[in-house]
């Protein structure tokens, strides 16, 4: 529970002013805004926590800007929903509409209440006839996030086109950090100034997206992992979405987004109750939440969302009375079979991810329906029997046969798409988005999207699931989506349907884990399409890229992880050449890159010679013996000079172990490699170092990956005992090994 203070006082002008401030100090975070007069609310603190809040009823006559030439009578000083009747210029943040109408509103604050996990503040244009209640919330983990609900006092219906909320940011921080990307290349990081103007990123295709920045950063200029002044926000909506920085000549920098709604599809109706409260919420819009973290580094700023995603999951299953447990090692079939399924390759494969330590067999696309390949049988979801016959060989059988080897097994699904050569959609064409009733969207995987709005396709969707999870005992489900989602026009109603779509999503995923506790759900979206906190408040884990070659994954992982902690990113083995970009690399490479995260294996491990398997069982082993601390630590990236490096870990919760992973992506300027620093570790305890007994021969001079021609001193099984602030200092020289290499080392506290 936050520590809420209510202050009072009087500004120069004779206003009054009103400050509410948060704390968490176990979390190191404090927030704080002011109500002046009647006005919306205005952030005034947003960081560590103060030793006197008391003062901040002083913070309207520190930051109030004075009147200027050539501009209005009052200078913006921007609140958390900036209007022009409060002198904002800048792009439009609340747009409603009534009869096309565009109204300008000026809101005046009605009420404040405060609880024991923030603070909702209402506000109306008594005139106009719209109200709104904000909703602000300082978490255990030390995120503030905020939210906004609208609501329809007038006598017509009125159209909510956009609402943005937005936080401000110290003059200072003038850097901006996002990321970009493509299919099986996600995640790419980019940096720009934090110039006049505004720099936006949206998503308008039903989901984030590869492109989608997880985070948009503003810090100051060279801010990295382990320092630097750098202030977060995220956007938890799985549909249409904008992320966005802009300044004015006038103002600092605001960061902030917002769902992205479409031309009608968001319409209040006319009220037509007696102005109770209850009544006008109820035909309400409320955004999504926008969640902010801040930080000394972008470290600490993930492990915000990584402690809020964890809790969250801890509360979901201490409601369902579902045990926590580690994570499981999967084995997933795709990249080993595609669509070539039959009951004894998969029965043998099976046999082999035991053997190897597999704890969850996971089938992938091509078992229902016409499902031969990608461009017919989906939506059909029921089992194909010209594959899966009735009897002793039938997919029932194999899942038997997976549990009776002690795994859990898992299904591929993709619930919300279609394929037009499918027995659904000759039955019901009416059950897809399209814009017109003669013409569908752009084909995408030759798919369609489902309307989950229409409740007869909902119907259908969840029947079929509810029933494959009950009849064939799944534990998980593998939840894919492949299309973009345009033109999304929902038949029946003739209006935009992406949020409503986006909300029958989540209801899926909310009764199928109601209807089967315990079942775990994957958000896969051709890779990493779909990753944000609202999917990630449901499913267990995400699937990082559809690219598994480890050289990609070393960044794809990486920018991930600011947002999804290390065992919800679902990292795999897989075979080398990787499948999707044709690059060789060394077992000990792709082993070592997935070991931070929820380890699973995407291999024919029944075309692999025995010593394969072997290594790859070492590995597993090692792998069993850290994931507590993996599912429970602090994940730390370092910062280094060279670009061609990487140094990622984790460290304990207790602060009692860590490991690390040093990372040789190319051939570097300094040779042998330079000394990299260790983050995250106690600076007043003395550490043990030394490789994992898995790849110690990995760092040895002359061999496959080491290419050093002298041992290092400490890269053997006694290691060395350094100081965690000298390695947190000068560091430690990692071995000299070849590009596309990585090797593992740990540190015990002694």
């Amino acid at each position: 529970m936050a520590t809420i203070m209510d202050c009072n006082g009087t500004s120069s002008r004779g206003e009054a002013v009103r400050v509410i401030y948060l704390e968490r100090r176990d979390a190191r975070a404090a927030f704080a805004f002011a109500i002046v007069g009647d006005e919306l609310p205005r952030i005034v603190h947003w960081g560590r926590p103060l030793s006197d809040p008391r003062t901040l009823v002083s913070c309207v006559d520190a930051l109030r800007p004075q009147r200027v030439s050539g501009a209005l009578d009052e200078t913006a000083w921007p609140s958390v929903l900036p209007t022009q009747a409060e002198a904002w210029t800048g792009s439009p943040r609340f747009v409603v509409r009534a009869d096309g109408v565009e109204l300008y509103c000026r809101f005046a604050v009605t009420d404040v209440r405060i609880d024991d996990d923030g603070v909702d503040v209402a506000a109306e244009d008594g005139e106009q006839g719209v109200r709104i209640v904000w909703r602000c919330e300082l978490r255990d983990s030390g995120l503030v996030r905020q939210r906004l609900t609208v609501m329809n006092g007038r006598a017509e219906a009125l159209e909510v086109g956009h609402v943005e909320l937005a936080f401000p940011v110290p003059a200072d921080m003038t850097e901006l950090l996002t990321t970009t990307g493509h299919h099986l290349r996600e995640r790419s990081s980019q940096r720009q100034p934090f110039t006049i103007g505004r720099f936006q990123k949206a998503s308008m295709v039903g989901r984030p997206d590869f492109d989608a920045s997880l985070l948009l950063n503003a810090g100051r200029p060279g801010f990295g992992f382990t320092d630097g002044d750098v202030y977060s926000v995220h956007v938890a909506w799985s549909g249409n979405s904008l992320m966005a920085a802009e300044r004015l000549p006038y103002t600092t920098g605001l960061i902030g987004g917002g769902e992205a709604l479409a031309g009608g599809e968001m319409t209040l109706p006319a009220y037509g109750g007696d102005g109770a409260d209850g009544a006008l919420q109820d035909a309400g819009y409320t955004t999504p939440w926008l969640y902010g973290s801040h930080g000394d580094g972008l470290n600490e700023v993930a492990s915000r969302f990584h402690d809020e995603l964890r809790a969250t999951h801890a509360r979901r299953r201490a409601a369902h009375g579902v045990a926590d447990k580690p994570r499981p090692v999967i084995l997933n079939t795709w990249e080993a079979v595609y669509f070539r399924h039959d009951f004894d390759t998969l029965k043998a494969l099976a046999d082999k991810a035991a053997a190897s330590g597999v704890e969850r067999f996971v089938v992938d696309d091509g078992w229902f329906g016409d499902r031969r390949d990608d461009t017919a049988g989906l939506g059909d979801w029921q089992i194909a029997q010209d594959v899966w016959p009735d009897g002793e060989r039938s997919l029932k059988a194999l899942a038997d046969h997976v549990h009776a080897k002690g795994m859990e097994f898992g299904l591929w699904f993709e619930p919300e798409m279609v394929n037009p050569d499918s027995r659904m959609y000759r039955g019901h064409p009416d059950w897809v988005l399209r814009p017109t009733a003669h013409r569908l969207p752009m084909q995408g995987r030759s798919q369609q999207v489902v309307d989950l709005t229409n409740p007869d396709a909902y119907a259908y969707v969840y029947g079929c699931m509810d029933a494959l999870v009950g009849g064939l005992g799944i534990d998980y489900i593998k939840w894919d989506h492949n299309k973009y989602v345009t033109e999304a026009v929902s038949p029946p109603t003739g209006r935009p349907a992406v949020h409503g779509q986006t909300l029958a999503v989540y209801r899926i995923l909310r009764d199928l884990k109601d209807a089967h506790p315990g079942l775990e759900i994957e958000s896969c979206s051709s890779g990493g399409g779909r990753v944000d906190l609202a999917i990630l408040s449901l499913a267990d884990r995400i699937w990082a890229s559809d690219c598994v070659d480890p050289v990609e994954r070393a960044d794809i992982q990486r920018y991930t992880s600011l947002l999804v902690p290390p065992e919800m990113i679902g990292e795999h083995v897989g075979a080398s050449p990787a499948h999707s970009t044709h690059r060789a690399t060394s077992q000990r490479m792709r082993m070592a890159m997935a070991f931070f995260g929820h380890l699973g294996i995407e291999w024919n491990l029944l075309e692999e010679p025995q010593s394969a398997l072997d290594e790859l069982g070492v590995w597993v082993d090692a792998y069993k013996r850290h994931r507590d601390d993996f599912a429970h630590g602090i994940v730390v990236h370092g910062d280094t000079a060279d670009p061609a490096v990487r140094v990622d870990g984790v460290v304990s919760a207790d602060g009692e172990r860590a490991v690390y992973r040093f990372t040789q992506l190319t051939t570097s300027q300094t040779y042998p490699a330079a000394p990299v620093r260790l983050p995250g570790l106690d600076p007043d305890a003395d550490y043990l170092i030394r490789p994992l007994p898995c790849n110690i021969d990995s760092g040895e001079p002359f061999t496959w990956i080491g290419n050093g021609q002298s041992a290092l001193g400490w890269w053997n099984a006694d290691g060395i005992v350094m100081n965690g602030a000298a390695l947190a200092a000068f560091g430690l020289r990692p071995p000299s090994i070849h590009p596309a290499n990585a090797v593992l080392f740990a540190a015990t506290r002694v």
